[in-house]
């Protein structure tokens, strides 16, 4: 539940008007293939939304449609929270923008908002974070030697951005190479950022490109790298899981088991409790903040670590650290290094592996209401109340 008394939110305050934009976002460099999908290129659109409220502004990311938002506007924003002070399902559509209201409103960055424990934060907040851009981005190297010094570059970039902790997709002889090529390059790679990086942190994501005996192989060729998580190393199975599970145990592997992006299995959770999966990553936007801290507290008691799948739309780089401090199993922020048009995210910054997020009111980034209302004349809408 949020840290807040509903009772003081004036009643009379309703929501006066949403506004929608998509606005623009560009990485720093072009991402490549991952084991089942082709270039994901420089960048896209992040849809954002603006609620106004007594005066007060919030925004977030948002896919509400024109319809919605006018279906909304004149809601008291007391009627939108239920009785346990969190956004009652049917809102949530807009819950980056009214968190952001929320923050603003009572002066308080969400992350006091949203903390298990509140007076345990003082000063900075500050978030575990990894680099999640280095790709296939190698594949027209026919050299391995070669091909290692490029994503040894990438991941280069990143250390020099602060970053100490970074995810190694795998899972090239899925699709893009000879299988057992592909898997050398994988292993390779995965033990040679480990000598660059020192003791940070190392993901490996094969976006279901493996399967068991594969994956098994794979985590015996890293096994001195200490693998952090193994992500997505197949689709979702409870048998094959079980199997790989035990299997570590007896080989002295300590990596742990991630999954839950995309279309996950509904009994992902049930098997998270099993022991099975150890880290649950549902997406930020698609399952949503509010979500999340539910889900993390009904798994927090059996030790399941959260850590939101969050690549692409670039707002989730940011509203993703105010929800570690809503449980005690928080892992890291997958951030995907990018600039919007029009979003200030100056105010955060990383620094030896962690998301330092700033003190000030809400999410702590600041919208060019010029650019954004630019953008919503050419491709989003204005809903207000009343009209």
């Amino acid at each position: 539940m949020l840290n807040i008394d509903l009772n003081e939110i004036d009643d009379s305050l309703r929501i006066e008007e949403i506004c929608t934009a998509p606005l623009p976002y560009r990485r720093p460099r072009i991402a490549g293939k991952n084991a089942r999908l082709d270039t994901h290129g420089w960048g896209g659109e992040t849809p954002i939304a603006v609620i106004k409220a007594g005066g007060i502004e919030g925004f977030g990311w948002s896919a509400i449609n024109k319809r919605r938002a006018e279906q909304l506007t004149g809601l008291p924003l007391r009627a939108l929270f239920d009785d346990n002070r969190m956004l009652a399902a049917q809102y949530r559509c807009i819950e980056f923008p009214i968190l952001d209201w929320l923050g603003n409103y009572f002066k308080k960055p969400v992350y006091k908002l949203a903390a298990k424990t509140p007076d345990s934060i003082a000063g900075k907040f500050s978030v575990p974070v990894y680099d999640t851009t280095i790709y296939f981005d190698e594949l027209h190297i026919e050299n391995n030697r070669e091909a290692l010094d490029f994503i040894l570059g990438e991941v280069s970039e990143g250390l020099a951005a602060g970053h100490r902790n970074f995810k190694i997709k795998i899972g090239r002889g899925a699709m893009w190479m000879p299988l057992a090529r592909g898997l050398e390059r994988d292993i390779e790679i995965v033990n040679a950022v480990r000598v660059l990086i020192g003791d940070g942190k190392i993901m490996a994501d094969a976006n279901n490109g493996y399967n068991l005996n594969i994956a098994k192989e794979f985590l015996l060729a890293v096994k001195e790298s200490n693998l952090y998580w193994l992500e997505e190393a197949f689709y979702e199975d409870n048998m094959l899981y079980a199997n790989l599970k035990t299997w570590m145990k007896e080989n002295n592997i300590k990596t742990l088991i991630a999954d839950g992006e995309g279309q996950a299995s509904p009994s992902l959770v049930d098997w998270a409790k099993k022991g099975l999966i150890d880290i649950i990553q549902y997406d930020l936007r698609g399952y949503g903040f509010f979500s999340l801290m539910e889900l993390c507290r009904e798994t927090e008691p059996f030790g399941i670590l959260c850590a939101p799948h969050n690549y692409g739309g670039f707002y989730g780089n940011f509203a993703c650290g105010h929800l570690a401090a809503c449980t005690g199993k928080f892992a890291l922020v997958e951030y995907d290094a990018a600039d919007a048009e029009g979003i200030d995210r100056s105010a955060y910054s990383i620094k030896n592996g962690f998301l330092e997020i700033p003190q000030s009111s809400g999410f702590g980034l600041a919208l060019d209401r010029r650019i954004f209302d630019k953008q919503c004349d050419l491709k989003g809408f204005k809903a207000k109340f009343g009209h």
